[in-house]
This record gives structure tokens, sequence and C-alpha cells, in this order.
């Protein structure tokens, strides 16, 4: 989602009709999101009122997939949550019970203002036995004041106090690919991912059997490809050159 279709409150060049001719030749698509604080229903009024038109099923977040994962696992569990109503709402509606008296799981996602209580809480649960979730390894995020503790550092705390890692849903986990996949129905054969970051959406949709394009109007810069040690499918400078591809 940020660095291929929109930037900051702005569409990248091309998304909205990118978007549109996915809708108008019926090609089904998920739009993803490490971003676990807002609902799908936030984030598709956000991406309308940049122009693009999108209905709440075509977003998929890393707490709707953490959420479908708990929920596997064992279903209508309890979990003791650090994060907005991306995840709160998420959790409840897979019929998860959110309590802070031994969970089953202490799952970590993001939130604008980490409570070093609700972290203290967590590593005390971590370390009598409840399974540790994170919804994505990224440790920082953005904001309009440069870089802010993410998901990933705080979820490194836990594991400095209590000597247990986390399992990650989000990108770059496969799980969160393969979950989008079954939501429309696709097999990784006819499925390419289009993404900004190497570390996160080209390396989760190569490891998913993906073909992987790279947009270079995010995070990524042309001379940092080259440090990885897989390479894109393709890379372009935007969306905006994968739209003949639609026909």
């Amino acid at each position: 989602m940020d660095g291929v279709l929109v930037h900051e409150e702005h569409a990248l060049p091309g998304a909205a009709e990118f978007i549109a001719a996915l809708r108008d030749k019926d090609i089904p698509f998920q739009i993803l999101t490490n971003n676990s604080i807002f609902t799908p229903r936030d984030l598709a009024a956000r991406l309308r009122a940049t122009g693009i038109e999108v209905e709440e099923t075509h977003i998929w977040t890393s707490a709707l997939a953490t959420a479908t994962f708990l929920a596997d696992q064992i279903p209508e569990g309890s979990a003791y949550a650090i994060g907005e109503a991306g995840l709160t709402t998420a959790l409840y509606e897979k019929g998860y019970t959110l309590t802070d008296t031994d969970p089953d799981f202490v799952v970590l996602g993001e939130t604008r203002t980490y409570s070093f209580e609700a972290i203290t809480r967590a590593i005390r649960l971590v370390s009598t036995g409840s399974r540790f979730i994170a919804t994505n390894p990224d440790v920082t995020g953005p904001s309009g004041q440069g870089p802010i503790p993410a998901t990933g550092s705080v979820a490194a705390m836990v594991t400095a106090a209590t000597g247990r890692e986390p399992y990650f849903v989000g990108k770059p986990n496969p799980v969160m690919i393969r979950t989008a996949l079954n939501r429309i129905d696709a097999h990784s054969e006819h499925t390419a991912m289009i993404g900004d970051r190497m570390d996160t959406d080209i390396v989760a949709g190569m490891e998913a059997g993906l073909r992987t394009f790279l947009v270079l109007s995010g995070s990524t810069r042309p001379e940092e490809i080259e440090r990885f040690p897989y390479r894109p499918s393709e890379v372009h400078d935007d969306i905006a050159a994968l739209l003949e591809r639609l026909g």
C-alpha cells in the first residue's frame, strides 16, 4: 500500500488508474499492509480520499492475518493484545477474548503510544507461558518528525527481557501472502506481488512462489537492490509502468 499506491496522503502516479483497471477487468487483488493500527474500513476511506476506489474486502492487513493465524491455532482462544482498533477488532471478529489474565497469546501490534505498563505486563505474561506473537517485524514507522519505534523494536524489548522470540505473522512471512491468496482463490503461479521494499514485499512474494515487481516509488533506491542476495522479477519506476500489463 504505502510506497506503491500512496505516499503520506497522496496517490502515487498511476495508482488510481491501476486499481481502476483491475476492477474494470474483474482481476482479483488484495492490497497488503503491515500496518496493524487501522481497520480495513479506515484504510479504504484513506485510499478513497486520495482518489483510489477500493472496497474493504480488497485490503489485507497484518492484524487480519494475525487474527486468522491465531484462530487456526486455537479457535476462540484468548489474547493480551497491545495495539489499536485494527488489531483488537480483528481478534474480536475471530471470536477471541481479550484479557490480561493467563491468555493463550500475547499479541504485539503497532500503536502510536506504547505504554510501559502494557509492555511490562506482556513481559510477565510471556515469562509465565503465554505464547508470543507479533503482527510484523518492522522496527520503525514513518512520522512527520522522522522514524518512530514500531512493532519490531518493541518485540525486541520483550525478547531481551524474556528470552522468548515472537512469531511474526506479517510480511515477509509467506503466511500473510498465502492467506491473501486464499481470500481471492488465487494460485501462486498466476499471481504477482508489487512492492516497494526488498526486505518485506519482494522476499515474501518470492518465498510464496509469486512473480515480484519492485517499484522505486517508495523505500528502495536503485543502488540498494544489489545488496540483497535475491532479486525481483522486474524493477520499475512506479506502478504506472505496469498499467500496460493489464491490457
